[in-house]
C-alpha cells in the first residue's frame, strides 16, 4: 500500500465535479480528509491522505492532473528522538501504516520513516514525547 499526504486545489471549472468519488470508484483508492475548503462554482482546497496500490495511486494522480486539479505532495519530516524514547511501544498500537513496530525477540521499537504518513497519532500517545512529526504547513 502506498500512502501520501496531498494538497489539491480545484479551480472553478472542476470544483463541482465528483473528483474524489472517481478516485475511490475508478482507482480503488482510500482517502482521509484532513482539511477541506470548498466554495461552489468558485474553487476548492482539500488536504488529504491518499492510500492505495502504487499502480492505482499513479493512475489516480494522473487522473487528477488530467482533470486540471493542482496536486502538491506535502513534505514531511519524521523523526524519533532516541534520547527521549524509552521503548514502551505505545506508539506501535496506534500507527496505521506500520511505520512503528516492535522488533522481536529484542522487543525494541523500530521506526521506518518511509512508511510514515505523518498522521501525528504517535505524537499524541507517546508519553516521552519522543516522536516528532512535522508537516510543511506552508503548502496548506
Amino acid at each position: 500500500m502506498h500512502t501520501e499526504m496531498l494538497v489539491m486545489r480545484f479551480g472553478r471549472e472542476v470544483v463541482d465535479k465528483p473528483i474524489i468519488y472517481r478516485l475511490v470508484k475508478d482507482y480503488d483508492l482510500e482517502f482521509n480528509l484532513l482539511k477541506a475548503t470548498i466554495y461552489p462554482q468558485k474553487e476548492g482546497i482539500i488536504v488529504m491522505e491518499l492510500k492505495g496500490h502504487p499502480t492505482n495511486f499513479r493512475k489516480g494522480l494522473k487522473y487528477l492532473r488530467d482533470s486540471k486539479v493542482q496536486v502538491k505532495r506535502v513534505a514531511r519530516q519524521v523523526r524519533r528522538n532516541e534520547e527521549r524514547c524509552y521503548q514502551c511501544g505505545t506508539c506501535t498500537a496506534v500507527c496505521p501504516t506500520g511505520a512503528l513496530y516492535v522488533e522481536r525477540p529484542e522487543m525494541s521499537v523500530a521506526f521506518e520513516a518511509g512508511k510514515c504518513s505523518a498522521c501525528e497519532l504517535c505524537c499524541v500517545v507517546c508519553p516521552a514525547k519522543a516522536m516528532e512529526v512535522r508537516l510543511d504547513r506552508s503548502a496548506l
